[in-house]
């Protein structure tokens, strides 16, 4: 068989299995009467159900496969979408009746501006499927994977959510996360994460500062020194900086 050939089959094999996974795809439709409806109204027709549920998505950065059981990849067909089994489905239904919640709460306090807000799954996920702020990420990471983890947490992080709103990456979260390290004793990972901190912002002299604490605290007296000048350098009106030197080269 030449090389040709053998192309060409490969070539039709492929798009006979595309063509028979989009058939299939194309084989469902929201049902008229959805069944299992907990916490949306019993009423609720398929074409009412399609734009809550393609805003759940959207909002958290998931798919089906997030609340429903199903296998991501095979078409909606083979889903069971009534079934209960995924822990996340009845999650979805707590997170829906505290949204009704605190939007009556709402209600109750006088607007203070021209429209009244209301609250709805972006406002608080903005495309992640658990709202946790960056330091709380990384806290995670660190708690299953170490230092390393979270360092790997916050570029794949970085990477997907910069600019999105939904973290913030400013220099104020690593140095909250560093100094949480601090406080538990494990000077190696917060001085890891102070160094990234860093290399992210190296004209604030506040996170050589935070650098300088880290080593200092590690036991490094001759890297504070290094870093409490160059966080001089950068904001001379820094009084802890200055505090610290100080007492450094009296010990000395």
């Amino acid at each position: 068989m030449s090389i040709q050939i053998r192309r060409s089959l490969i070539l039709l094999f492929v798009v006979a299995l595309t063509t028979s996974n989009a058939l299939a795809q194309e084989q469902w439709s929201w049902p008229e009467k959805p069944k299992n409806l907990q916490v949306l109204p019993k009423d609720f027709t398929g074409q009412r159900l399609r734009p809550v549920m393609t805003g759940f998505t959207r909002a958290l950065g998931v798919r089906c496969t997030y609340c429903h059981v199903g296998e991501e990849g095979k078409p909606l067909s083979t889903y069971d979408f009534a079934s209960d089994q995924n822990p996340n489905k009845e999650r979805a239904r707590e997170m829906y009746r505290m949204l009704g919640s605190v939007n009556d709460h709402l209600k109750k306090i006088q607007p203070s501006g021209d429209k009244r807000v209301n609250m709805w799954c972006h406002t608080c996920h903005q495309g992640r499927s658990r709202p946790m702020t960056l330091a709380e990420e990384l806290g995670e990471a660190h708690r299953k994977s170490g230092v390393n983890g979270a360092l790997a947490r916050y570029r794949e992080l970085r990477q997907r959510y910069y600019g999105r709103g939904g973290y913030d990456f400013g220099e104020g979260s690593l140095n909250t996360f560093g100094y949480e390290l601090l406080e538990k004793g494990d000077h190696e990972a917060a001085i890891a994460i102070l160094r990234l901190n860093a290399s992210e912002f190296p004209q604030s002299g506040n996170v050589w500062d935070s650098l300088a604490e880290g080593y200092l605290k590690g036991g490094n007296k001759m890297l504070a020194e290094i870093y409490y000048r160059k966080a001089l350098e950068l904001d001379p009106q820094n009084k802890n900086a200055l505090e610290k030197l100080t007492e450094l080269q009296k010990k000395e």
